[in-house]
């Protein structure tokens, strides 16, 4: 689904099962909107972002069978990548051992998106997001 409106930047989103499945759907999603946007040079970045975020949201979102990926095509070239889940804990980056499994998706999503990344509130939960694309264009 694409968003437009008075004001408002182009952005496809879609409403996906909270399951490791959709992981595979919302870097599908990711792709085509940069495809369409022309946006190829940030698309490998882009969709190892949302992967990160929605894994988090799937491992440690305790509320809600669903979670709603957005990307968000930005002035200057950039995109926003987001995902809404119904938790209202916020993820916190942490240093995780050279033998452990997971505990590196937001170092990741930091490295891919030079620090532009953020949480913000929501009534039922959260939006995690992260902007990509030219150093020094402002996010919005």
């Amino acid at each position: 689904m694409i968003e437009t409106g008075a004001g408002r930047m182009p952005a496809y989103t879609e409403t996906l099962p909270r399951v490791v499945g959709s992981v595979r759907r919302a870097r599908r999603l990711v792709h085509l909107a940069l495809d369409v946007w022309g946006l190829a040079d940030v698309q490998g970045a882009a969709e190892l972002v949302v992967s990160e975020l929605l894994t988090n949201a799937v491992l440690h979102a305790r509320r809600g069978d669903s979670v709603r990926v957005t990307v968000t095509r930005l002035e200057g070239g950039r995109v926003r990548v987001a995902v809404v889940d119904l938790s209202k804990d916020w993820p916190a980056p942490r240093d995780a051992g050279g033998d452990e499994e997971s505990g590196r998706g937001l170092g990741i999503v930091e490295a891919l998106s030079g620090g532009r990344w953020g949480v913000d509130p929501l009534p039922w939960g959260k939006r995690v997001w992260a902007s990509l694309g030219a150093e020094g264009t402002p996010d919005e």
